[in-house]
């Protein structure tokens, strides 16, 4: 890997104040000095400046990896700072990018930082990748996560894979010459809203840094060429036993992507995922802007207001006068709504309500509005002292 040298065809050398930094590695058999010259060579690319790429890139940064390219198109909030240790508390508001270079360059200054500030797509990815010799995913959804597989096949860059939610992680190596690739383990994206979001499911915040570090890892030895890699193998961590265990995961001779090779060039992953936009595929259903319940909250309306949330989000932030039936319980509950009340429905930012609104809609329920923008909106139009999460 990292065939990026000079135009003399040799590999960079070490100024005296790398052979210093770097001595550790200098002095591992399987890294020696020529190992050091191929990772201040290498050209990783890192998807995401979150949870996982943050770990990923500081880790990478410290051991020498000459250039590291960040695609992140986000602004430091403070709800980041529980895990995404690029960030500190005087960045919040700021690019993610422009505080993730402050804070490699004080790592390494020797690294060389390329920042992509875009949201990687399916008209820009190609030409993003390309100058890189190895791509990590570290990215947060199913439409960015399809993007970068068929883009690192199409390629044939090395896309070396993370997951984290809650308590689990998953790590892996995707589209090596050999190997599989990430449509051989999940064929298909899960239906839109049956996963929820960090922000909606929660996350251990170390967790994203045991899993990144497991990237930046597997990302040295490709650079290295040394070890066994994670390429057939899905490596599933589980925090709350502290047990990790693999299983095997082989290339399917039908994935259209790595296997009969029918997916030649990038496609629409909104569309495939089920989420244009990044909001959940629905057929429209009727919304009513946070103002528009505050005025009918106000005078008195007769309606039955639901928040289909779970209940550690409404410790968080909450409409007092909201009744809580969590998404995963709404079938159940369904018998004891009236179905010719008017019902609104909220949740985090209108997704999930959305969901519950089209299952209320298919049981036979017609008065029922989902609450646009959700309790984010509900904050930002209606009540700031409500706390976003």
């Amino acid at each position: 890997m990292a065939q990026d040298q000079h135009a003399n065809g040799a590999l960079p050398h070490l100024t005296p104040d790398e052979l210093s930094r770097y001595s550790r590695h200098i002095t591992l058999p399987d890294v020696g000095l020529d190992g050091q010259r191929r990772i201040k060579a290498a050209r990783v690319l890192i998807v995401g400046a979150g949870g996982l790429g943050s770990p990923t890139a500081l880790y990478l940064a410290a051991a020498g990896v000459g250039t590291i390219g960040l695609v992140d198109f986000d602004v430091v909030d403070v709800t980041n700072l529980q895990r995404q240790l690029l960030h500190g508390t005087r960045d919040v508001g700021r690019a993610k990018l422009d505080s993730a270079i402050d804070r490699l360059r004080d790592v390494n200054p020797h690294v060389h930082v390329e920042p992509h500030h875009t949201r990687l797509t399916s008209a820009n990815a190609l030409e993003i990748m390309r100058a890189y010799d190895i791509v990590i995913d570290g990215t947060d959804n199913f439409a960015t996560r399809y993007l970068t597989n068929d883009a690192c096949v199409l390629l044939g860059k090395p896309n070396v894979y993370g997951s984290i939610f809650r308590f689990e992680g998953q790590a892996s190596l995707f589209a090596t010459p050999d190997g599989p690739c990430y449509r051989c383990l999940y064929p298909e994206p899960p239906p839109p809203g049956m996963v929820p979001s960090c922000a909606e499911g929660g996350v251990l915040g170390v967790l994203p840094g045991l899993v990144g570090t497991i990237q930046a890892t597997e990302a040295l030895k490709l650079i290295l060429g040394v070890g066994e890699s994670l390429a057939g193998r899905l490596l599933l961590i589980d925090t709350l036993t502290m047990q990790f265990r693999t299983v095997r995961v082989k290339r399917d001779p039908a994935c259209p992507a790595c296997g009969t090779r029918t997916i030649t060039g990038l496609i629409d992953y909104d569309d495939f995922c089920g989420t244009p936009g990044g909001e959940v595929l629905h057929d429209q259903v009727q919304e009513i802007t946070p103002v528009e319940l505050a005025e009918r909250l106000k005078h008195g309306a007769d309606f039955d207001l639901i928040d289909v949330r779970e209940p550690s989000e409404r410790a968080i932030a909450s409409i007092p006068q909201a009744r809580l039936i969590p998404l995963g319980d709404l079938e159940r509950q369904m018998a004891h709504l009236d179905p010719a009340r008017e019902i609104v429905v909220m949740c985090r930012s209108g997704r999930r309500s959305a969901t519950a609104v089209r299952r209320l809609q298919e049981a036979g329920f017609r008065r029922v509005w989902n609450l646009a923008g959700g309790i984010l909106r509900w904050s930002d139009d209606v009540d700031p002292t409500v706390v976003k999460y």
